[in-house]
């Protein structure tokens, strides 16, 4: 009791003289004197670049990858298959709070709110105010290409009043997809526009980890971006899809694989924040997800003629790193065969993968497993590529959405095919796709041989291997490749595949605004707008 006595006592002898202080005295006492209140927004630049490559720069890189583009979408759009173990929600249709969660988390809490603080430093008012405006303005596309994230995983999320507790927003309201794609779409055209190589480089090209500082790259990735999503409403929203179509082509999009975003990683100082996250779910010894590729990706790449690997897509083997043994040491391959690569089906547990293989299975010596030379700890993380630009291109023109394209369909088609193929050799130098080859290929089934839009379709979900969220959301607005569900007793979706994420359950219990501005019903089966839910 002494000790309490004591400290109410002097907390009554500290306050006599306080009584006599002005309100700025008082004020002026709740400062920290040490406190940083001013911090160059490029660092925080730089963090949100990093973070939107493997979810997180602060945290666990492997976490939102592990369990969201590789758990759930990699499966559920059937490039990945998994007979147990490791996370894998997508491969049956099963319960996952974490893959669900993941994305709005790290999103939110890492990448936007290091770029929240970019435009806010760079804003009026800010300390940064009138200086570092190529960051300001490469931010702001940034920006659009997370919250464009968020907004496909979801649905209708917090957008206009996301990040702004020292506003004292603490419960943001959620808005309609309907409404976020068009503001995203003007955001992403001001600052393309606003982009200008002659701007002060205020230390723009040190931080910029993507194209070094390059705004004309900058420039054509805005405008690609700006490809992407407007051909992602292009089924809702035609009108506004050819608005933007028309003006993402006038601004220039992407032309080679030159222009490709690509955020480079490293083996250190920090694991947990420069290296590959998809690298570190696969690793044995790390992450060790025990998945290997499926049957629908391996027969789509093996072509028509099973008996010969001449008709064969020449990204088989890069895709693919044979049929062998992964342990902590090495992976030890039994065949790199192409005609005896074999992918594991979709939806089966490892009793279901005896009973139709007739013996006891291992899968390490029965399926194709991923090529260990895309996934050292250094490899870079591809955030959008021109391979998708020329195919996106090609649809355009067979729907006839927007104007000012030159050329075919077709040779959009080729293009789109070739640079697809080409676009590996930054994981590995050898993971490599001659013109000859890819020739060949587009000698072997040219455009047209099947429905062109299934083609780009279908090219479009090939060219996603490793961006797999981006091929679960191809799938849900083209319907190709035309995937057959699977059916996994306890499934949670009544054997459909997933429509989008559910919200974090925190958003559930402490967003007052959850029950009434979210998209609902909150399920794995409610379509997203652009899908063709309902708002």
């Amino acid at each position: 009791m002494k000790s309490i006595h004591k400290f109410i006592l002097g907390t009554l002898v500290l306050a006599i003289p306080l009584a006599g202080c002005d309100t700025e005295e008082l004020h002026d006492l709740n400062k920290n004197p040490q406190a940083v209140t001013q911090i160059n927004p490029n660092y925080f630049f730089t963090a949100a670049q990093l973070g939107s490559a493997s979810g997180g720069s602060g945290g666990d890189n492997r976490f939102i990858d592990w369990r969201t583009n590789i758990g759930l979408a990699a499966h559920a759009i059937q490039q990945l298959a998994n007979a147990g173990g490791g996370i894998a929600p997508g491969d049956k249709y099963q319960e996952n709070f974490e893959s669900s969660a993941a994305p709005f988390e790290f999103i939110y809490g890492d990448q936007l709110k290091n770029i929240n603080e970019v435009l806010k430093q760079t804003d009026k008012g800010g300390f940064a105010e009138g200086k570092n405006k190529k960051t300001r303005d490469a931010a702001r596309i940034l920006r659009v290409f997370n919250f464009q994230r968020l907004t496909d995983y979801y649905g209708a999320i917090p957008y206009s009043e996301a990040n702004k507790g020292m506003e004292q927003i603490f419960f943001p309201k959620y808005e309609k997809q309907s409404a976020v794609y068009p503001s995203l779409l003007k955001e992403l055209e001001e600052a393309v526009a606003s982009l200008n190589a002659s701007d002060p480089d205020e230390g723009f090209a040190a931080a910029d980890i993507v194209y070094k500082g390059d705004v004309a790259k900058w420039k054509k990735w805005g405008n690609s971006l700006m490809l992407r999503m407007a051909m992602r409403v292009s089924n809702v929203a035609p009108e506004l899809a050819k608005q933007y179509v028309t003006k993402a082509v006038a601004g220039g999009v992407m032309t080679s694989n030159a222009d490709n975003a690509w955020i480079p990683m490293a083996t250190g100082p920090n694991q947990w924040m420069n290296q590959n996250g998809i690298s570190r779910a696969f690793l044995p010894g790390d992450g060790g997800q025990p998945s290997f590729l499926s049957k629908t990706l391996v027969d789509m790449l093996k072509g028509t003629d099973l008996t010969t690997a001449t008709d064969d897509d020449p990204r088989l083997m890069i895709f693919s790193g044979g049929i062998g043994n992964w342990s902590v040491t090495a992976f030890t391959p039994t065949t790199t065969d192409p005609v005896a690569q074999k992918g594991m089906p979709n939806g089966y547990d490892q009793g279901m993968l005896d009973a139709l293989e007739g013996k006891q299975v291992n899968p390490n010596t029965t399926y194709s497993r991923i090529n260990v030379k895309m996934l050292n700890l250094d490899d870079p993380y591809m955030l959008m590529n021109y391979g998708e630009v020329e195919l996106l291109l090609a649809e355009a023109l067979e729907r006839g959405i927007g104007t000012g394209i030159t050329g075919t369909a077709e040779q959009h088609y080729n293009a789109g095919v070739k640079a697809s193929m080409q676009m590996y050799t930054p994981y590995d130098p050898t993971l490599t796709v001659s013109d000859a080859q890819v020739a060949q290929y587009l000698a072997t089934y040219p455009y047209g041989s099947k429905p062109k839009l299934q083609m780009v379709y279908e090219q479009l979900w090939l060219n996603k291997f490793m961006n797999w969220w981006e091929a679960w959301s191809d799938w849900r607005r083209t319907g190709f490749p035309n995937l057959t569900p699977v059916n996994y007793p306890g499934n949670i979706t009544n054997g459909t595949i997933p429509q989008r994420l559910k919200y974090p359950a925190t958003e559930a219990a402490g967003n007052k605004n959850y029950q009434t501005t979210a998209s609902m019903p909150d399920s794995y089966t409610t379509k997203v707008w652009w899908a063709g839910g309902k708002e």
